[in-house]
């Protein structure tokens, strides 16, 4: 790989410690501490991304690569460092966090001119570890490899993973908090992004009144990330503020179409570019269910279950809005711009919807529609995937019962029959309102509806095979998130084995790594 490439442009620009010191602690003042991986003695290979290194520009991979994949023996021209950032955390305000399990090498360019960050999770503790031993375990790490990759190929803004390798050594961790921590094998991922820049760090500045290198930072950002902003002065800010927001509803409004739960949407863990980032406790839908939270640490309250995820990107856009406002000064202005975001992010929802349901175009009565619709879901507990992927199938001919019975958790009875036909016809006398002909409108389903969503399950299944050093069901993974809108593997097109419904990695997790 050309990691010789590698340049390291934010530690240029921002104030940061360069002591290398990985102790624990606050570094106030500074944006970044430089700090060394920890290194591994028995590394190996799991999956790497071949496709994702040709296009940032590192090339084709070679077996004297793999001590970079884990952060051994680096290059003179890779200064590695991690970033300090701050956050609310399930609505309270956290102080000083930061880049605890994350690595930056720095960022490559590629012959298009594309930036691509590079980092690495899971190689070591850094000055914001919070007293943890900075190591990632198997399951967190396949689970960031796949998900993330997963998330791309259905065309979802994510970050995008390189690499996954074993580190050769074990890591303890109490898993659902409850007093059994145990020995689990050691792994590193590297991550991609255009950049991996959070609410937090913006957060952060702000907090300590740090209002020059702010600016700085919102400079930084708008130059390398939002090039279409031209303005200059405060407006350039409120553009930034208006873009974010923009991209924030989109990414959300994306999630609701593929399903995405993503557990834990703490403002440390939103982009300011409108990346899905930091797959941790998240879940594809599998039954429909508006209060659903695979997240234990979000039991009782369900503050990011799958319902609340457009309300809660809108609290978290009011935090940013707070650390942005001594550079736009105008309360009027970003409490009218947050107030707006929600008509244009359920505005999005609801056109997501429509080309769901295969409507070329969102109408007045279509509320109504939405609201029957997902009723019907929760009561009869239908697949988020499935349920969908039978409606394309649905004619005038279709027998109700053969065609959506697998696709319901409780099961299809004379009465949820009834109600299930009687939404069919709705649906029917919906599409007859188009003015695109009936292959127009199951073309965009098609589009829409994805015929693979990469379930707790399956990745259960997977790391129970990859530690076991088997990797047959991780290539067939692969091959089947890489083709999200084909059924390439129909034993992956079903619901959630009853066996699984109560364990854990599969209906409940925990932001354990």
């Amino acid at each position: 790989m050309n990691i010789e490439q590698i340049r390291q442009p934010f530690t240029d620009i921002f104030p940061g410690d360069l002591s290398g010191n990985t102790v624990q602690r606050n570094t106030p003042k500074v944006l970044f501490a430089t700090v060394k991986p920890a290194g591994f003695d028995g590394p190996k290979l799991i999956a790497f991304n071949q496709a994702l290194a040709e296009e940032t520009g590192l090339g084709r991979y070679e077996d004297k690569d793999l001590d970079f994949l884990v952060g051994n023996n680096l290059p003179d021209n890779v200064k590695t460092y991690a970033t300090a950032y701050a956050g609310h955390q399930f609505g309270n305000w956290a102080g000083q966090l930061g880049d605890g399990r994350a690595i930056i090498a720095g960022e490559i360019i590629n012959k298009d001119g594309k930036k691509t960050e590079i980092q690495w999770k899971g190689a070591g503790a850094t000055p914001y570890s919070r007293h943890a031993d900075g190591r990632a375990v198997l399951r967190s790490s396949v689970r960031e490899y796949l998900m993330s990759e997963a998330m791309y190929h259905l065309g979802v803004p994510t970050t995008r993973a390189l690499s996954l390798a074993f580190t050769g050594e074990d890591v303890v961790r109490d898993m659902m908090y409850n007093g059994n921590p145990q020995l689990e094998k050691g792994a590193v991922v590297i991550r991609t992004a255009e950049s991996f820049l959070r609410f937090g760090h913006f957060e952060l500045l702000s907090a300590q009144r740090e209002y020059n290198t702010l600016e700085d930072l919102a400079d930084f950002t708008i130059e390398n990330y939002y090039p279409e902003i031209t303005t200059d002065g405060i407006q350039k800010y409120k553009d930034f503020f208006e873009k974010i927001c923009t991209r924030t509803a989109d990414l959300m409004t994306e999630w609701f179409r593929v399903g995405f739960v993503h557990g834990v949407m703490n403002t440390d863990n939103m982009s300011v570019l409108g990346l899905t980032i930091d797959y941790g406790p998240y879940s594809m839908m599998d039954e429909y269910d508006l209060n659903f939270t695979p997240n234990t640490t979000d039991l009782p309250g369900r503050r990011y279950a799958f319902g609340q995820q457009g309300q809660i990107s809108q609290w978290n856009l009011w935090q940013l809005a707070n650390a942005l406002h001594p550079l736009i000064k105008d309360e009027k202005f970003l409490e009218d711009t947050l107030n707006q975001y929600g008509t244009y992010f359920w505005e999005a929802h609801d056109k997501v919807l429509c080309r769901k349901f295969g409507f070329e175009e969102l109408l007045e009565s279509d509320e109504e529609f939405f609201t029957n619709w997902q009723g019907l879901m929760q009561e009869l507990q239908f697949d988020y995937t499935l349920f969908f992927n039978q409606l394309e199938k649905l004619n005038s001919d279709s027998d109700l019962k053969t065609l959506f019975e697998n696709a319901s958790y409780v099961g299809l009875n004379d009465e949820r029959l009834k109600k299930l036909g009687d939404f069919a016809k709705k649906h029917e006398a919906r599409l007859t309102l188009n003015t695109i002909s009936k292959e127009e409108s199951s073309a965009l389903m098609n589009r829409s509806n994805p015929k693979f969503t990469l379930r707790n399950y399956l990745l259960y299944e997977c790391i129970e095979e990859i530690s076991m050093g088997k990797t047959e069901m991780l290539e067939k993974l692969t091959r089947a998130l890489e083709n999200p809108y084909q059924e390439l593997y129909p034993e992956f097109s079903a619901k959630r084995p009853s066996a699984y419904d109560d364990t854990t990695g599969c209906s409940t997790l925990s932001c354990s790594s």
